[in-house]
């Protein structure tokens, strides 16, 4: 058990760089370029770039600090795997940040930053955690794979 909260601390910390990076982006890109004023879908698009970006980061910090014990080669399928992940948990904070702004109408800076950066990246980190620990970090699976290979 502290192992694993010893992890969970360390993607914790992972994530809060990748949260300010996500948040940071989001916001610029909202308010500049990629505001509703210029671009309907401004607000969508900038969540997905920021989003992204802060994908390649937490990449890099899940795999050489958090789960840095658990991490396997080949990078490649690895990298791959975190990806989708990461996909997903982006489609979540998305998700709600659509909901927020065409179902419900809630369309302010405040409403975009709580619908995507506090409903939906809190319960992306919860499907991004459990999917990383279980599926792309966990170490059997090499074990599964090396006992398969002749």
């Amino acid at each position: 058990m502290p192992h694993l909260l010893a992890q969970f601390a360390r993607f914790g910390a992972v994530g809060l760089v990748g949260l300010a990076v996500d948040i940071a982006l989001f916001n610029l890109l909202r308010v500049t370029v990629l505001a509703p004023e210029v671009i309907a879908e401004g607000p969508i698009i900038a969540k997905i770039v920021s989003t992204s970006v802060a994908i390649a980061v937490n990449w890099v910090g899940s795999r050489y600090w958090s789960f840095r014990l658990r991490r396997r080669r080949p990078a490649g399928r690895e990298a791959v795997e975190f990806a989708i992940v990461s996909i997903g948990g982006m489609v979540i904070a998305v998700g709600c940040l659509v909901i927020s702004r065409e179902v419900l109408g809630f369309t302010s800076l405040l409403a975009d930053n709580i619908a995507s950066n506090v409903v939906g990246l809190g319960l992306g980190s919860l499907f991004r955690f459990a999917l990383y620990r279980w599926w792309v970090f966990h170490p059997r699976r090499d074990a599964r794979a090396a006992s398969h290979v002749v």
